[in-house]
């Protein structure tokens, strides 16, 4: 029996003197820092099928299928146009204001659609997730890509509108449509991966993203006129608030691109500028976001 002990011991004590070696597949040093976009990457055929996916669910057994994607934001447009614009009088002082109109929701549709359904993604993909191994991010990623398609499609609407409107943007001012459409879609990436790993955590939080995305559409200039905002903030420091957050310029970068008739001082000073700090500061957000999924998808298994 003590021969046992003996031998057990002696084997404890060469074991302790192993070095451990990672088992998961994730590779040491700098490579650590790519290693997660590497994996999302070798995913893309995983990733368009997701998409396909939930598009299709979402119109499944409709009688219009995808012509409701176009419904929605043409019956916004009509609402807006008709009573905010002309029963409220907001269309008072906006030329072409149903164009004005539609480049902010195009815009705003694209963010909120995005972050609503990425914050879901994770639950609504609970048995995915606890029986594949794959990278979890694929899922509010897949939400982004589906926000991305209703978007193209808007997107046609809104040049049509201007082409019927006989002012199609045929201008330098065009290209403000690049940098206002990555900023969005950074700052909607980096917002679905944080709130898809802590709504599985807590559940309250797709609610909150709800309240959070109407309070941000009523507070971007949409319906209203940032030179009516800029003639009621008498503040300096609080337009600046005002005008830089994000959305609000990525709003401003669509109405650039599209609102012809627009005056020019309808416009904050430097905008461009303005629209690329904020870009810069949105990929150092979405790193971050990512940093945060990965810490918290560990138990995701457990607490679905």
């Amino acid at each position: 029996m003590s021969g046992f002990h003996a031998e057990a011991t002696q084997r404890m004590l060469r074991l302790a003197t192993e070095p451990l070696a990672p088992t998961s597949g994730v590779p040491q040093g700098r490579s650590r820092v790519w290693w997660p976009i590497r994996s999302i990457l070798g995913q893309r055929e995983l990733l368009g099928l997701l998409i396909r996916r939930d598009l299709k669910a979402r119109y499944k057994d409709s009688a219009l299928g995808f012509f409701w994607s176009l419904a929605r934001p043409l019956l916004q447009l009509a609402i807006y146009f008709v009573v905010m614009g002309h029963f409220l009088q907001a269309a008072k002082g906006i030329p072409d204001f149903a164009v004005y109109v539609f480049a902010g929701l195009t815009a705003m549709g694209f963010f909120t659609e995005t972050v609503g359904g990425g914050t879901g993604s994770i639950l609504s993909n609970a048995g995915l997730v606890k029986k594949v191994h794959l990278p979890r991010e694929v899922f509010p990623l897949a939400s982004v890509g589906g926000g991305l398609f209703n978007f193209g499609v808007q997107f046609l609407v809104l040049i049509l509108a201007t082409i019927i409107a006989g002012r199609p943007p045929l201008h330098f001012d065009f290209f403000y449509l690049v940098p206002a459409l990555l900023l969005l879609i950074v700052y909607a990436t980096a917002a679905a991966l944080l709130f898809s790993a802590i709504n599985v955590y807590l559940r309250d939080m797709q609610y909150l993203v709800e309240v959070g995305t109407m309070l941000l559409f009523w507070a971007s200039p949409v319906v209203y006129s940032w030179q009516m905002v800029s003639s009621i903030i008498t503040s300096p420091l609080l337009l600046d608030v005002y005008t830089n957050n994000p959305l609000t310029l990525a709003v401003l970068g669509f109405q650039k691109a599209f609102w012809m008739a627009a005056p020019e001082s309808s416009f904050p000073a430097d905008l461009l500028l303005r629209i690329l700090v904020a870009l810069a500061v949105g990929v150092v957000c979405l790193f971050a976001s990512h940093r945060v999924f990965l810490r918290l998808q560990g138990n995701f298994a457990q607490e679905l």
